[in-house]
């Protein structure tokens, strides 16, 4: 079932929570919809599901306007962050009451419920639990068992509102592979809100970013991590480390810091590259084309690999920097709080005006981690 979305704009007395705004969905695809609190994520998925009225445009089921078809008529299934059990009923009972109270002309036999319900029951792992009430069940229990009562009344959509926010993480981890399994299986069309970058790139077959009531890019994951569209979205999507100054005969410098530009690269003024951690690596002399000093503020050796934050050492940035290397670099180099060493950037995105499109810099093609690992142990050893 494919949804598309036409001019649809939403205010709630002053406030503007959506801005006049266009969406497409194709059939069968697991949408993300991705932005910070007051983004208008909720809004959007409330309006689609008919929980919420627009003020301006139209939505379209398969090419069918439903805007003024009523909530219970447009066969959209709805999940909720907490869950919203009934307390007094049990796993099987819960699944089965929106089978129940259908008007008699459509509800299904008894026999169709029971076996809808195992079926369902079966599908989320959880036959066992059957006759178990919300109150015996872990969270990720409960949220399959709000899947599963969702799922039973055979939706043509299946909306989630930040359905594993209230969840920790391992659990959250394991809840979204199985969703994407699910749907793998079934097919079925799917929008979900979240403000979790990692979430809706794991999961998306598309991702739409908002912010501030607008669509600021929607792309397949992977396009929107390598190009995004703006500074919001590049720095949306995880830490950015950011060198602002002037661009001044090839270069962008500011103080003791400074990268080289490539020829391609003219505008003259002041602009900021975006580098993300990954794109960096760490060394304790610089390189031709780049002199950014740095200063080892914090190390975190938990994950799979060490997190060191660093200050900026003779000049500013408005956010202390991340770069990660692994724990074999760690273990020769033995970085510690207060070092100083130089960031070397592999790829860049240089923004040179305020609303521009970020243009993507490229100094050399990236060193394989070996080589990366070889040339900081020969810095660390004095080779």
């Amino acid at each position: 079932m494919s949804i598309q979305v036409e001019n649809i704009s939403k205010r709630f007395g002053k406030f503007q929570a959506l801005e006049p705004l266009s969406l497409e969905i194709p059939d069968g695809q697991l949408i993300g919809l991705l932005g910070p609190s007051g983004s208008g994520k909720t809004t959007l998925l409330r309006i689609i599901a008919g929980l919420e009225t627009a003020d301006t445009g139209r939505i379209l089921f398969h090419g069918e306007d439903v805007t003024r078809v009523h909530v219970r008529d447009r066969r959209v299934g709805f999940v909720f962050q907490h869950y919203a059990l009934f307390r007094h009923m049990t796993v099987a009972q819960n699944i089965a009451f929106g089978l129940e109270v259908m008007p008699k002309a459509s509800r299904p036999g008894a026999a169709e419920i029971r076996k809808r319900v195992s079926d369902l029951l079966e599908m989320v792992q959880l036959g066992h639990l059957a006759t178990r009430y919300p109150a015996q069940l872990s969270g990720g229990q409960k949220q399959r068992v709000a899947l599963a009562r969702a799922l039973a009344m055979q939706p043509q959509v299946l909306l989630l509102d930040e359905p594993f926010g209230a969840l920790d993480a391992k659990v959250r981890k394991d809840l979204r592979r199985w969703l994407r399994s699910l749907h793998d299986e079934l097919h079925f069309t799917s929008v979900f809100v979240t403000h979790d970058q990692e979430e809706a790139l794991e999961l998306s077959d598309q991702v739409v970013v908002m912010s501030a009531g607008r669509i600021e890019q929607v792309d397949t994951p992977q396009t929107l991590y390598a190009q995004p569209d703006s500074r919001f979205v590049l720095g949306f999507l995880g830490h950015i480390n950011v060198l602002q100054g002037e661009i001044q005969a090839g270069r962008l410098s500011q103080g003791d810091a400074w990268i080289g530009l490539p020829e391609s690269t003219l505008p003259v003024g002041e602009a900021q590259c975006y580098l993300r951690p990954h794109e960096v690596r760490l060394q304790l002399t610089p390189e031709a084309h780049a002199h950014l000093p740095l200063r080892i503020s914090a190390v975190s050796l938990i994950g799979a690999e060490v997190r060191i934050e660093l200050e900026a050492d003779g000049w500013q940035s408005p956010e202390p920097w991340e770069v990660g290397i692994s724990h074999a670099q760690y273990n020769e180099w033995q970085p510690m709080r207060g070092d100083r060493c130089y960031a070397v950037p592999d790829v860049g995105h240089l923004f040179t005006s305020e609303a521009g499109e970020p243009e993507l810099i490229q100094w050399h093609k990236k060193k394989t981690q070996k080589s990366v690992e070889r040339s900081v142990l020969q810095q660390a050893v004095g080779a």
